[in-house]
């Protein structure tokens, strides 16, 4: 059965071994705090629980139930994995902290009141993470998710408020439309969560 509300927790990685583990990237704050949240759901409605779990690095090992050998744990690497966003505490999150999945739907604006677009995506290529805008009849366009070029979030009016020379949309001094390219003004993520605090990649 599909959630309702997924939240992404994790997306398998290679096989570990022989024996049916897999690395998993994972957005919590601890790797192994994946194994918090109970059952874990893919896209196409496949529920994978975890046997075990262990650190390693910056990733987590994971065996889960079924999973018993390196040929199913290949068959499963790529697979994105989530919880019901329901299943979360209610207090996880602080004040200033939200899941990433809120972010898509809401409105980019500049502060005269210029829409850029609707967040469609978060993405993480390496050099910090990046929303993902997508405006009528327009291609979509990245700007880095930093506090220079997100400057406010608000959920509850389904907008943020962002600096189109900073996020790249403009070119500095230029009222036009720039090419998008975050480019050198990629910067680290603002403070605010990236999925769910000790559940879901979020940074304080």
């Amino acid at each position: 059965m599909a959630l309702k509300n997924p939240v992404l927790m994790a997306t398998i990685g290679a096989a570990q071994g022989l024996r049916g583990e897999v690395r998993a990237k994972t957005y919590t704050t601890e790797p192994t705090a994946l194994g918090d949240y109970g059952n874990l759901h893919a896209a196409d409605g496949r529920v994978f629980e975890i046997l075990d779990i262990r650190e390693m690095k910056d990733m987590a090992v994971v065996r889960f139930k079924g999973v018993n050998d390196r040929n199913a744990a290949e068959a499963i690497k790529g697979l994105d994995l989530f919880i019901e966003r329901d299943n979360l505490p209610a207090d996880l999150l602080e004040d200033d902290e939200f899941f990433y999945a809120d972010l898509e739907g809401l409105e980019a604006f500049d502060a005269t009141g210029k829409s850029y677009g609707i967040v469609t995506g978060i993405f993480d290529f390496g050099a910090g993470d990046l929303l993902e805008l997508k405006a009528p009849a327009k291609r979509p366009l990245l700007i880095p998710f930093s506090e220079a070029a997100v400057l406010e979030i608000d959920l509850e009016e389904g907008r943020i408020l962002v600096d189109p020379i900073a996020a790249g949309l403009i070119d500095d001094g230029d009222n036009g439309e720039g090419e998008n390219g975050p480019g050198s003004r990629k910067r680290s993520p603002p403070n605010k969560g990236n999925g769910p605090k000790n559940g879901g990649d979020a940074e304080k």
